[in-house]
């Protein structure tokens, strides 16, 4: 999973305050930075310089410069014509093709031998552009793309069209990323957060980012000016093509804690009732543990269950509950999945790994 953060020279932040971003950002892991330089109520004055300075600070940390571009943006910082050179000098890696450049002329970009990545909008992509770009000889290893982000209320994606542009692209070979809000600072003018998704408006960035990855997303962008030091961290230990969800433990006993913090995969022969974990009883076996039986209670949607000693060789069972159910004796009831995160469940297919993120009750 790749992550990354927005930078936005000449607006809201100081030239300060994005330099320690990038630099806590670097410490974590994280190692892409998106920037527009076709924001209306950017500060063109201040824009170069501080541009600069970002570039000069991501140099140092090895970490990616995607930037935005339309024909507006050649009028502003002074380019008389369109020229990759003049961008990967400005340290740019990624240009990411706004409006204004049609498939053949991506196409030809695409095929640079100067090492400068063309992201497409995954927002707009229709599948005409991309069976264009195939016919005219488009280098698709060279090819990325990331979806817009909505700062006013109401105007984002629903997640179907989300799905159905993602999967056109990652048919056609190009990963895929999107992003999700912060709280901390939200970027001017609006202040109404910054994701892809609507639904994902006012969520925490931590469930946005794990529904994302639960979706497919290949990479995920913070879309406002100034994440908090804790949503930093909360982005950079998301799963890649994992369903994490939090989980409220039912009880503290050493040996189920330690079961429910590895990562799982959904047995293949999808049950009726619940969700299986592959491997839980093997690993178990691996601990060589026993779990006895404790807090045989009612298991609602959502219960994460482990069978206890008393079912014999199922010992280890590892279940998220579909479909209610009466106590078992020979069944614990372990955690509880909270109701805002029993979503994240539909998403896990078989095959699909899956994780929790253990809270105290």
């Amino acid at each position: 999973m790749q992550t990354g953060i927005s930078i936005y020279p000449g607006l809201d932040n100081t030239p300060k305050e994005n330099l320690q971003l990038i630099e806590s950002a670097a410490k974590l892991g994280i190692t892409r930075i998106f920037t527009s330089l076709h924001i209306p109520e950017t500060d063109h004055s201040a824009l170069k310089e501080e541009f600069s300075t970002i570039v000069q600070a991501a140099r140092s940390h090895d970490m990616e410069i995607i930037s935005d571009i339309s024909p507006e943006t050649l009028e502003l910082l002074g380019m008389r014509h369109f020229s990759l050179s003049a961008f990967q000098f400005m340290g740019i890696h990624t240009l990411r093709i706004d409006y204004g450049y049609g498939a053949a002329r991506v196409a030809e970009l695409s095929r640079n031998t100067q090492n400068m990545r063309i992201q497409l909008n995954a927002s707009t992509i229709t599948g005409k552009f991309l069976t264009d770009l195939l016919q005219e000889n488009a280098n698709f290893d060279n090819i990325d793309a990331l979806h817009n982000f909505y700062p006013r209320e109401g105007t984002g994606l629903a997640e179907a069209t989300l799905v159905r542009k993602t999967a056109m692209l990652h048919k056609a070979g190009i990963s895929v990323g999107a992003f999700v809000p912060c709280h901390f600072r939200r970027r001017s003018p609006l202040r109404c957060g910054l994701p892809t998704l609507e639904m994902h408006r006012d969520f925490p960035l931590s469930l946005a980012a794990r529904h994302l990855a639960a979706i497919g997303m290949d990479s995920i962008f913070i879309g406002d000016s100034l994440p908090s030091q804790g949503e930093l961290e909360t982005l950079a230990v998301i799963k890649e093509n994992c369903v994490t969800m939090r989980a409220e433990l039912s009880l503290h006993e050493p040996v189920q804690e330690d079961l429910l913090a590895h990562v799982f995969t959904a047995r293949l022969d999808e049950a009726r009732d619940a969700v299986r974990a592959q491997e839980s009883r093997a690993l178990l076996k691996e601990m060589g543990k026993d779990i006895l039986p404790q807090n045989q209670k009612m298991r609602p949607y959502g219960a994460i269950t482990l069978d206890n000693k008393d079912y014999g060789r199922y010992m280890g069972e590892l279940q998220i509950i579909k479909h209610p159910q009466p106590a078992d004796a020979r069944v614990n009831v372990a955690a509880l999945i909270p109701e805002e995160e029993q979503f994240l469940i539909n998403y896990i297919i078989p095959g699909k790994k899956f994780s929790f993120h253990l809270d105290d009750e």
